[in-house]
């Protein structure tokens, strides 16, 4: 097995995950997950990223073409240590479908987000980019808004299906929700 080509690899997914929330745990789990491939390739680790590679396909975070790519680089690798759980062609077909579901439903997104006013807009933006944020963030961001028209943009937001609300009073956190609920 080709040191340099894992090593580029890893890289890859490093950048990759890059674009994932901050304080996201798959962040972390896919980087250490590769980190360890790197230094010692078998069969579970592979496994295991292939899990992760599953569920980051449905956060949305990244374009499901680039995760693609870099998970048939991984798989590049199965001849080297004997047959994964999936074969590439049965993943790369179930994740064709996927992206096809996930691009009518990204259109159907834009269509709605296009409908919103341009804070409501900035508001979807801010959580796509940190994961989660509560009405004093929001604040501090867009310090021109009260607090209360950004409760009632999260309640607009809320009740279209955009966003879900997380943890109650001052715990109270928003998120955008997946693609698949």
């Amino acid at each position: 097995m080709n040191k340099e080509f894992l090593i580029q690899l890893t890289n890859k997914l490093y950048r990759l995950t890059l674009l994932f929330p901050k304080k996201e745990p798959l962040r972390y789990k896919m980087r250490e997950v590769a980190a360890s491939f790197l230094t010692n390739p078998n069969k579970e680790e592979l496994e295991t990223l292939n899990s992760l590679f599953e569920v980051a396909l449905v956060q949305n975070w990244v374009s499901p073409s680039e995760l693609l790519m870099v998970k048939e680089e991984y798989f590049s690798l199965t001849s080297a240590l004997g047959p994964v759980e999936d074969s590439p062609q049965q993943v790369l077909s179930v994740l064709a479908k996927e992206e096809i579901k996930n691009n009518s439903q990204i259109q159907i997104q834009s269509q709605v987000r296009s409908s919103l006013p341009e804070r409501q807009a900035r508001i979807l933006d801010f959580l796509k980019e940190n994961g989660r944020a509560q009405v004093w963030q929001l604040k501090e961001v867009m310090p021109e808004v009260t607090k209360r028209t950004l409760r009632r943009d999260f309640e607009h937001l809320l009740g279209i299906g955009e966003i879900k609300r997380v943890g109650e009073r001052n715990n109270t956190f928003y998120q955008l929700k997946s693609l698949t609920s």
